[in-house]
């Protein structure tokens, strides 16, 4: 089967190009899929789309973008309902496809958590219900509020429509539980009812639903809670959220007691020793799938010890310590219609293949990738060919192979444009490898501030949800704003209103008096920005929310990072404020460089010299923490004999500790292992505090 490029063959261009198109092409299905519950792809696909995101991240850590799907969870809440602000956060689990992915993540548990490969570990493994997620909350016994999952920290209020669901307790029963219990699940329709739901809309001469999942979201996501009523909702629960007082000491025991509190939880759970037992639990529970009632998409396994859990914490938008082994994909076949060319912020030119509409499984298909020049050459596709489509695997949709390849009228091969398709026509020139010299797979537009494509595309990452969010001012009002000249760059957008005695944006076609009024307040709401989305709003090449976060605590205020980034400019690794940059875990010599770039280029320091004029940046708040490494700069170098490196880390990070790679007069602690080198000579030579591992755990309450 042919495949696309590894990941472990991306150039850095390449890397950065993949990110840039998974993030658009996730997130338009995340609003497909949660904001109007009517996805065109499915969840394997989806998911696979996720998967090589993540194993690109994985490589590249300093890539993480801004918009990387790894950084949020879902799409925003719908318009309809209040907000609900999720006290801990909803977040989703990460996708293994393979026994080996499994056995590669019992191995990653037991690195972080030094466990021995010949000692069991128990994980549970359950289905993995197909629905919609949801928090119900109950104080003293009482339901009070129910959410979904919305992005991940806010949600919905669907507290009277979850009321209406038969098997959700408005009361819980039994006894012992905490004063306070959010209960997490999975709202979904079984198969029978589902097929019911579709008669009787077929006898109505209404719409059909394409799948249970699509059903039960529609049907929780009611204005009217007597229309949820009528659907036959049914409610799974399988975690929990906030807590007043801990109630178990593993997963299976806490997944039992809301069982005995009046949940319907999910029989087919088990316990698990080892990878060959979860893998064992999954086949069984494949075996089963066509007989449960219920749609499912595959097998969760969780560490069932909730205080290794704790140790394993989370990483992004997921916990370390569960994944969900998802079922394998399907694949179709239907008609290449086009080749279209994609522009992205950078220039990056990506083709995508533009497909007949093909429903697979209840999802359509409409467009793939095809990466690059390379690839198209590769599969030799054409327009008019009949391509074979998969939907999951490293990209999803993925166009696997030309299924007609030796038909008599096929048309001529692809020719990769050789100018930008932008109206200035600049040339595409292809990069080179920055490691062999030879030339790259990316294509990229040579015409940088000038082309309008990339202009546009700066400034509809500066209004997105992860930068400055500015609520009314989506891609398509961008796009308009620019081609008229209303809006050239980010300085213009706060200047619209004294502008508008002019522009009269409330006469504009989809326009009116109230939406200028309501973008108008959310632009003066974003006068006051923090140092973290700033840095994210100007787009700067490698910079993610990760790193922004990593920029914004270490630095705290904009202007000293601004002045440190002036002070960076010859890029040498002895001037103290690079090697400072460099310093930072996290941040390696490409994002450090791009980012000292950034702000020697003329273009952009006028830019954001402009910016400031309209806008004030918020300084960053340290970590909050009672911690006594709470705000420190720490080192760890040497060999750690009590815990992974990894795991150090991220209890010193939790901690409200800044994690460097370097040692500098600005650091705090080095904690120094066996084998400690010229890290330790340097701390010793700089007078800065060294602890042993010993000492560090005592430190931090062990």
């Amino acid at each position: 089967m042919a495949a696309l490029k590894d990941v472990e063959m991306l150039s850095r261009d390449e890397a950065a190009a993949e990110l840039a198109r998974l993030a658009r092409e996730i997130a338009r299905h995340d609003r497909l899929y949660y904001e109007k519950d009517a996805p065109v792809i499915s969840d394997a696909a989806y998911d696979a789309l996720r998967r090589r995101n993540a194993a690109i991240e994985a490589r590249f850590p300093d890539l993480v973008r801004p918009d990387s799907p790894s950084l949020r969870v879902g799409a925003r809440p719908a318009e309809g309902f209040a907000k609900v602000v999720h006290t801990v956060p909803m977040l989703s689990l990460d996708n293994v496809f393979t026994d080996e992915e499994v056995r590669e993540f019992d191995a990653r548990v037991r690195r972080f958590l030094r466990w021995p490969e010949d000692q069991p570990l128990e994980y549970t493994a359950e289905p993995k219900i197909d629905g919609l997620s949801c928090g119900i909350r109950y104080e003293q016994g009482a339901l009070v509020q129910a959410a979904t999952r919305g992005d991940g920290r806010t949600g919905e209020d669907v507290t009277n429509n979850v009321r209406t669901i038969c098997d959700v307790p408005k009361t819980l029963k039994g006894s012992g539980w905490p004063d306070v219990l959010e209960v997490r699940g999975e709202v979904y329709i079984p198969n029978a009812e589902f097929e019911a739901m579709n008669a009787a809309q077929r006898a109505a001469s209404k719409p059909v639903y394409a799948n249970p999942r699509n059903a039960a979201a529609g049907s929780l996501r009611q204005l009217d809670p007597r229309i949820s009523a009528q659907r036959p909702l049914r409610f799974f629960a399988y975690a929990w959220g906030e807590v007043s007082a801990p109630f178990a000491t593993t997963q299976m025991q806490a997944v039992k007691k809301l069982g005995a509190w009046g949940f319907s939880i999910n029989d087919h759970m088990c316990l698990c020793e080892n990878a060959d037992e979860m893998i064992a639990a999954y086949r069984a529970i494949e075996r089963q799938r066509a007989t449960l009632g219920y749609d499912i998409d595959g097998v969760v396994y969780k560490v069932n010890r909730l205080d290794l859990q704790q140790r394993l914490g989370f990483v992004s938008r997921s916990p370390r310590w569960a994944t969900a082994h998802k079922f394998p994909p399907q694949q179709a076949s239907t008609i290449l219609e086009a080749i279209d060319i994609q522009v992205g912020r950078t220039g990056a030119m990506t083709p995508v293949a533009k497909l007949k509409p093909v429903t697979v499984g209840g999802v359509v298909i409409s467009n793939a990738s095809l990466h690059n020049a390379d690839e198209i050459a590769r599969l030799d596709v054409r327009i008019g060919d009949l391509v074979l489509i998969q939907r999951a695997g490293d990209v999803i949709p993925q166009v696997v192979k030309v299924l007609n390849p030796e038909r008599k009228d096929r048309g001529p091969r692809f020719v990769f444009p050789k100018v930008c398709p932008c109206p200035l026509k600049t040339p595409a020139v292809r990069e080179l490898d920055e490691k062999t010299g030879e030339p790259g797979a990316i294509t990229r537009c040579s015409g940088e501030f000038a082309c309008p494509f990339q202009r546009v595309r700066h400034l509809q990452h500066f209004v997105s949800r992860q930068a400055f969010d500015i609520e009314g001012l989506g891609k398509k009002q961008i796009e308009a704003f620019f081609e008229e000249g209303i809006i050239c760059e980010p300085a213009d957008i706060f200047t619209l209103q004294e502008r508008n005695a002019q522009l009269h944006i409330e006469r504009r076609e989809g326009w009116g008096e109230t939406s200028a009024a309501n973008l108008f307040a959310a632009i003066e709401a974003r006068r006051s920005i923090s140092f973290e989305r700033l840095l994210i709003g100007l787009g700067i090449r490698h910079v993610g929310q990760t790193t922004a976060r990593l920029l914004s605590i270490t630095y705290l205020q904009w202007q000293v990072f601004h002045e440190a980034m002036i002070a960076a400019r010859d890029l040498k690794p002895d001037n103290p404020a690079f090697a400072q940059l460099l310093g930072i875990d996290g941040i390696g010599e490409v994002v450090a460089e791009a980012i000292v770039r950034y702000f020697a280029e003329p273009h952009n320091e006028g830019l954001v010299e402009r910016l400031l004029a309209q806008i004030s940046v918020q300084a960053a708040t340290p970590p909050q923490s009672t911690s006594p490494v709470a705000g420190k700069t720490v080192v760890f170098t040497g060999k750690l004999e009590h815990m992974s490196r990894d795991e150090a880390k991220a209890r010193a990070a939790a901690l409200g500790a800044k994690v460097s790679g370097s040692v500098s007069a600005k650091t705090d602690i080095v904690v120094a292992g066996p084998g400690a080198g010229s890290k330790l000579k340097k701390a010793q030579a700089l007078g800065v505090r060294v602890m042993s591992e010993e000492d560090w755990l005592a430190l931090v309450g062990g």
